[in-house]
């Protein structure tokens, strides 16, 4: 069965295109960079579900996981900023948020550098939304350094849900089926 769910995994985001929440023109600075993770669902949905999944997996995942996600959002917030970019970055985005569900939902066991890696190169993706995003107004360092802040916020509430539905897995699953539903929304919507 996870294998059969491996090869769908890696097949989903090749027919499923469509644009991410984009959620541009928020003023620069410290304020709107805390504000901005919450202004599109996009974000928040694919930083609680990499705390959910942290620890749903425990052990070592459950600190490795969202250590990757944080720095390699930092990562591509400033290539974001420096203007690098990817090809289909809303895709990928919404890509992230879909994987990650499923991942809950079918309860995907990776060892703990693979899944870190994993959900490192979706924290990539969204970092480079969010720097490319970045106001032209205000401190850029702040304004990421809020942004973090705020990411942080929503994996430790991600490990919170997921430390107390672990041992309710019916509702873990569930809580990781309306994760990739809204990835799917999300898509649908655009």
């Amino acid at each position: 069965m996870q294998t059969k769910f491996i090869r769908t995994l890696a097949l989903a985001p090749l027919f499923y295109c469509g644009a991410a929440l984009a959620h541009p023109g928020h003023d620069g600075g410290l304020l709107a960079g805390l504000a901005h993770p919450f202004s599109g669902l996009d974000h928040m949905l694919a930083a609680v579900a990499v705390g959910i999944w942290a620890a749903q997996l425990g052990g070592r995942a459950r600190w490795l996981l969202p250590l990757s996600f944080i720095a390699l959002l930092a990562a591509g917030g400033m290539m974001g900023m420096a203007g690098v970019g990817i090809a289909a970055l809303e895709s990928a985005i919404i890509a992230s948020v879909l994987v990650l569900g499923l991942s809950i939902a079918f309860k995907v066991k990776l060892m703990p550098a693979l899944g870190a890696l994993m959900v490192g190169a979706f924290a990539v993706v969204h970092g480079l939304a969010h720097g490319a995003e970045m106001p032209h107004v205000g401190s850029a360092a702040m304004y990421f350094s809020g942004i973090v802040a705020s990411s942080v916020a929503l994996l430790a509430g991600g490990m919170v849900a997921g430390a107390v539905l672990r041992q309710q897995q019916a509702w873990l699953r569930g809580v990781g089926a309306v994760i990739a539903l809204g990835g799917v929304w999300i898509g649908a919507a655009f």
